[in-house]
């Protein structure tokens, strides 16, 4: 038999690239991770030290918590826009920067209204190169393997959560305004060259979604291969508009925000005042819940792309109003950790579903401002949740009545996520 041509030989010796894909998905990993460490998961830290400095209210505290996830909101339509014209690369990289000197303004703050402006400049930065960034740049690159995906990307928020200990020793070892300096740095230093990994589309580098080889490439046996079905267009902003399950998903995807948007801001103090834990064992609940949430990002995108993501949503939020009931009435530590465990993996398994399902019903063309317009709705719980909780504490003494008020809420939100049916697609002329 004749041999082989050395090229042939060659080529197949040769070990596969890592597709491109995952190098994406790891720089917005990397990006979440970085914000949560120092910022995001982080932020009910410094409100315990704010409120013993300043003697400001929890209400107070947590309205900064709500404009930064208000800003999120409001420009979300601007920041899909942007994603959707230049491309994640830019908008992550000037993202980076605004974070950056957000902090640096942070660190200086001694009244009410330079501390409100500080935040609002963070959350314009953290917005830009967050989880709709890295979300938009995940969708592009997969379809068949799109939440898990997702679900990596968003498991770098759980490893930035995870290291909130050592944020917290850096708070305790040379205080919050040095802290809040050094972080400023930390996240320009080490965001740009992860913001410059991006890329908008697979065919830029000629690649395909998922790394599969291109359409000519591809061997077809027509009388194997099951025939195509019929080919559909992308939704326009418009059209996903006038849908109900665009407006069901963003209300149930609320609904789940009022929760995790409190936490972030009231846990801390909760465990602090319910159980009597010092500052550094709450920062520990705090990385176990991370640790969850990383477990069910890991599991979650698996599981996503193999079963019903409505049904998988709809389990989700039972599983949030559950968890956050034991938390209301936690007498002892082993409910606080039963809330950890169960708002945990609902927090890491639903995350990268409402992303995938809106990339499902409506395709990817006009992704970037569905996803911006939806942010008007979801920015309800955002800003809401950590008010209404901080304000009942502020009212009743405790955050008892403000979490039961919650959970109902995340219970509601099965309900809409049960109505969400798929749009009917609109076919190709």
């Amino acid at each position: 038999m004749a041999d082989a041509a050395p090229g042939a030989l060659a080529s197949r010796r040769r070990p596969a690239r890592l597709f491109y894909g995952w190098w994406i998905v790891a720089a917005g990993g990397g990006l979440q991770a970085i914000q949560a460490a120092l910022l995001g998961q982080a932020y009910g830290a410094y409100v315990v030290l704010l409120r013993e400095e300043f003697g400001w209210s929890k209400t107070m505290l947590s309205a900064a918590s709500s404009l930064r996830e208000a800003e999120s909101g409001i420009l979300g339509p601007v920041h899909g826009a942007l994603l959707d014209r230049f491309g994640p690369r830019r908008v992550a990289s000037i993202g980076v920067i605004v974070l950056g000197i957000g902090f640096a303004l942070f660190s200086q703050v001694r009244e009410p209204w330079q501390f409100y402006g500080a935040f609002l400049v963070m959350a314009i930065g953290a917005s830009m190169c967050g989880f709709l960034t890295a979300s938009f740049a995940a969708v592009h690159w997969f379809e068949r393997r799109r939440a898990t995906a997702i679900a990596l990307a968003s498991a770098g928020f759980a490893l930035g959560g995870m290291a909130v200990p050592l944020t917290v020793l850096l708070l305790e070892a040379i205080g919050w305004r040095h802290t809040a300096l050094l972080s400023g740095a930390i996240i320009v230093l080490a965001g740009l060259p992860l913001a410059r990994v991006y890329r908008h589309h697979p065919h830029e580098l000629g690649l395909e979604p998922d790394g599969a080889p291109p359409p000519s490439a591809r061997p077809r046996d027509p009388a194997a291969d099951p025939p195509a079905p019929a080919p559909s267009r992308d939704f326009t902003l418009g059209e996903a508009l006038r849908t109900p399950a665009f407006w069901l998903i963003s209300l149930g995807h609320a609904s789940a925000l009022f929760v995790v948007a409190s936490m972030s801001v009231h846990l801390v103090s909760h465990v602090r005042e319910s159980q009597g834990y010092t500052l550094g064992q709450a920062s520990t609940i705090v990385f176990l819940l991370t640790l969850m949430f990383m477990i069910g990002n890991l599991t979650g995108g698996f599981i996503g792309d193999r079963v019903n993501r409505r049904a998988f949503l709809v389990t989700c939020m039972a599983m949030h109003g559950t968890g956050l009931l034991l938390l209301s009435h936690a007498v002892n530590t082993a409910m606080v950790l039963a809330f950890v465990v169960i708002h945990g993996l609902a927090w890491g398994w639903r995350g990268p579903q409402m992303t995938a399902i809106r990339a499902d019903y409506f395709g990817r063309s006009a992704f970037g401002k569905i996803m911006g317009v939806s942010n008007l709705v979801i920015l309800s719980g955002t800003i809401v949740g950590p008010l209404l909780a901080g304000y009942l504490y502020d009212r009743t003494g405790d955050y008892r009545l403000g979490f039961d008020i919650l959970a109902a809420i995340a219970l509601s939100g099965s309900v809409f996520f049960l109505l969400a049916r798929p749009p009917r697609k609109h076919p190709l002329p």
